[in-house]
């Protein structure tokens, strides 16, 4: 019996309970999924942003409109946003979304990633296309699904753009990167991607999706592959970073 169909049936016959806190349900919800408590818990990304990864620069840095993690690293994609600070409930959230089958849970979470593009007037107008991170094939049949594909789905709906889920591919199996430290995350992903379809992204500006950045080791690698591919500028957008 499939994991997700399981999940599903389960969310069926048991009360339904805040995915983040695990509670009883009162009156209001988001998507009848997550209590209204923990939503405004959710901890958000604030300006001043990093001009390389997005994160909220500290006071420190705003001179440079970069973070020290950044200027020590060089990172193939143009720019990096992500609405959420992972920690607390998105990050909560984002386990039960990846690693709990709880897929359905990504229409909540591209709310998140929608809602600041339009707040913050990302130049979501200049993207060709959207290109979801991809899970080795290996991955994809141990959880049944990409996450980064169903956010892609979500997010190109919303702003009427096309998904490529084709054309980048994850050819070598790698260790997930959770369980790494910084150093060695780069070295994990190095030259794991490649373009199948180069013609579709040559000379096109690509938003890639992904549910995390951490390292921002993984987006890099996808960036840079699609980038060799002929691709102009990439972007990145995550849930949370």
């Amino acid at each position: 019996m499939s994991l997700r169909f399981l999940n599903s049936l389960l969310d069926v016959i048991f009360p339904k309970k805040c995915l983040a806190c695990k509670g009883r349900f009162d009156e209001l919800t988001i998507d009848n999924l997550i209590c209204a408590e923990c939503w405004v818990k959710i901890k958000r990304n604030l300006p001043p942003f990093c001009h390389s990864c997005g994160r909220r620069l500290e006071r420190k840095s705003f001179s440079k409109s970069i973070c020290p993690m950044c200027l020590k690293q060089r990172l193939h994609f143009d720019r990096a946003f992500s609405p959420c600070v992972y920690e607390g409930v998105i990050k909560e959230l984002i386990h039960e979304f990846k690693y709990k089958s709880k897929d359905y849970l990504g229409q909540t979470l591209s709310r998140l990633m929608i809602e600041f593009v339009k707040e913050y007037s990302l130049p979501i107008d200049w993207i060709d296309f959207i290109v979801p991170i991809p899970l080795h094939k290996t991955r994809l049949r141990e959880r049944e699904f990409n996450q980064a594909q169903i956010l892609s789905k979500h997010i190109a709906t919303e702003f009427k753009k096309s998904v490529l889920s084709d054309s980048l591919r994850r050819d070598r199996y790698t260790r997930t990167q959770t369980d790494l430290e910084t150093g060695r995350r780069l070295a994990n992903v190095k030259d794991c991607f490649c373009v199948a379809k180069g013609g579709e992204v040559r000379g096109k500006n690509i938003l890639l999706v992904d549910d995390v950045l951490t390292s921002a080791s993984t987006s890099s690698e996808a960036a840079l592959a699609l980038k060799n591919a002929g691709a102009g500028v990439v972007f990145v957008l995550t849930v949370a970073n």
